[in-house]
């Protein structure tokens, strides 16, 4: 099934012993193109600091009322290690993050979830001391926000073709597997879908999505795609 991601802004967080917060934003791995983590306000509970849960850790989904149950303590997600909001998340926060938890670094494997295809829940075995594993710790960061890239403008390989305004995931894998995109004058405003398969690169300098797509290329997905779901 897929899930729209503004749908999912504002969703109440419940740990095993109480609220937690509320979904501000989702980063997605712009490598896999992978929701790693919602980004939770905690609100007055831990000084408006905000947290990051990963998909290992979440339970039942409740969408008619909002909320997402989390099989964690407020204790656990208390004492994980703090994020700074003021700066991009970096691979070492990441093995900082894994460690603490005790759960598979998606990093490590063939998998977009390490050695799985989705993530799944363990029991987190949080240990004293944070050590540092992985390979790569100087890597760069590729941790990007869903509500940043909102608004970016999509450049075909023969001009502007839109703006993005959502994202499409599958609730299994925590995949994205659209950005949805609202075309300009050309196609009459319409709303079209582009895999991030069809993505060259994003110029966070330029506030752009390049697509290795011609505008008509676009059309004609779109088309493609509305003529098969009535089928």
């Amino acid at each position: 099934m897929l899930n729209n991601i503004k749908d999912i802004y504002g969703h109440k967080l419940v740990a095993t012993d109480g609220y937690i917060g509320e979904v501000k934003d989702c980063y997605f791995d712009d490598q896999t193109w992978t929701v790693r983590y919602l980004v939770v306000n905690t609100g007055t509970w831990l000084e408006q600091q905000l947290v990051l849960l990963s998909p290992h850790a979440f339970g039942h989904f409740d969408p008619a009322n909002k909320l997402i149950y989390v099989n964690l303590t407020r204790k656990q997600i208390e004492d994980c290690p703090s994020i700074d909001k003021h700066r991009p998340v970096s691979r070492q926060y990441e093995q900082d993050y894994y460690s603490y938890y005790g759960w598979p670094a998606y990093w490590n494997g063939g998998g977009i979830w390490g050695y799985a295809s989705y993530p799944i829940y363990t029991p987190p075995f949080v240990t004293a001391h944070h050590t540092h594993h992985g390979q790569h710790p100087n890597e760069d960061e590729h941790l990007r926000s869903t509500r940043a890239i909102t608004g970016y403008a999509i450049a075909a390989t023969d001009g502007q073709a839109g703006t993005v305004i959502n994202f499409l995931m599958d609730d299994k894998s925590w995949s994205i597997c659209d950005l949805v995109v609202q075309t300009g004058h050309w196609y009459a405003g319409k709303q079209v879908y582009i895999a991030p398969a069809q993505i060259d690169r994003i110029s966070y300098e330029e506030s752009t999505v390049f697509v290795k797509l011609t505008k008509s290329d676009i059309q004609h997905t779109a088309e493609h795609r509305i003529a098969h779901a009535h089928v």
